[in-house]
């Protein structure tokens, strides 16, 4: 990596912070990046002691602030499902709301949240809910990523983090958490999602996002009378909000791409963004590499797809 690439980096770190009102130990903080590797990048220096800053901490820079260092082969798109759930997020975090985000599989739903982590990057925590994650596991990263003292037991945990994201509010900050993939959550992590709701109304903006499997879960949770479901429901009854249905045409998407054979084939065959992105990408890189036009026949070749297939 050069001299000149490095500074650029520094640069946008610069901008960074400045936009954000962030100071360089809360950046620190946020990214689990060496405080004295920022320090010295900083200071245009590059080395700690007499070891110069390895190009893998540059990187990492790089990435959390939004510097691209290759070329991105997917733009941001402001689809009807980004667009709306660009708006629960930003009203939830103003207003320390708790949201329920439902959206069809391969519709943005992470990559929007993403993507409004990183112009709120303050007190604003992603966690993905893991299909085997039990409700220990979910409070365990909550801790860590919220960089909170982990206490003996579960309840004094979840007090932490109540009392941690209270206390953020009440220095004036805006803090969210964002869960992911809530479908896979099990009746007891729901349960500690009403204690968490309960504790952190109007202080800190909860986000559970997933497909209306989730929803399906409650039901059949509140029909059975499991225990705590009904007043976790009832809590989030008015708070359910679903997003537009994919549009597969993807004229958004393919408006750059010429061969009308290549568009027929991408919108017959691909039923969300996600799948659109798995297709298109690797055709796109290896088109760039090869100097070769971007057609139907060429993104069967690399996705391995003869022709015989989905016609």
């Amino acid at each position: 990596m050069t001299t000149e690439l490095k500074n650029k980096i520094v640069d946008a770190l610069e901008g960074y912070l400045k936009t954000h009102h962030m100071s360089a130990n809360a950046f620190v903080d946020k990214t689990g990046i060496n405080e004295a590797y920022i320090s010295n990048m900083r200071n245009r220096t590059f080395v700690v002691g007499k070891t110069e800053i390895k190009q893998n901490w540059f990187e990492a820079v790089a990435n959390a602030v939004g510097f691209e260092l290759q070329k991105n082969y997917w733009k941001t798109q402001m689809t009807p499902q980004t667009l709306a759930m660009l708006a629960i997020l930003e009203d939830a975090k103003n207003f320390g709301a708790t949201n329920v985000v439902i959206g069809e599989t391969g519709s943005g739903k992470t990559y929007t949240a993403e993507l409004f982590a990183k112009v709120n990057p303050q007190h604003l925590f992603i966690i993905k809910v893991g299909a085997s994650d039990n409700l220990s596991d979910l409070i365990d990263k909550i801790l860590e990523i919220a960089k909170i003292p982990t206490g003996k037991t579960k309840s004094k945990n979840i007090n932490a983090i109540i009392k941690h994201f209270q206390k953020l509010k009440f220095e004036g900050h805006k803090p969210m958490i964002i869960l992911d993939e809530c479908e896979y959550m099990k009746q007891p992590t729901l349960c500690m999602m009403k204690e968490l709701y309960d504790g952190l109304i109007k202080n800190c903006a909860i986000i559970l996002v997933g497909t209306d499997e989730l929803l399906d879960k409650l039901d059949k949770m509140r029909k059975r009378k499991k225990e705590g479901i009904r007043q976790f429901y009832r809590r989030l009854k008015f708070t359910i909000r679903t997003l537009p249905t994919i549009d597969t045409s993807f004229k958004s998407f393919l408006n750059d791409i010429e061969d009308k054979k290549l568009k027929a084939f991408l919108q017959r065959n691909c039923d969300n963004y996600g799948e659109l992105h798995d297709a298109l990408v690797p055709a796109m890189r290896e088109a760039d590499r090869t100097g070769e036009p971007l057609t139907e026949g060429f993104v069967r070749k690399v996705l391995n797809i003869p022709e015989i297939m989905y016609n």
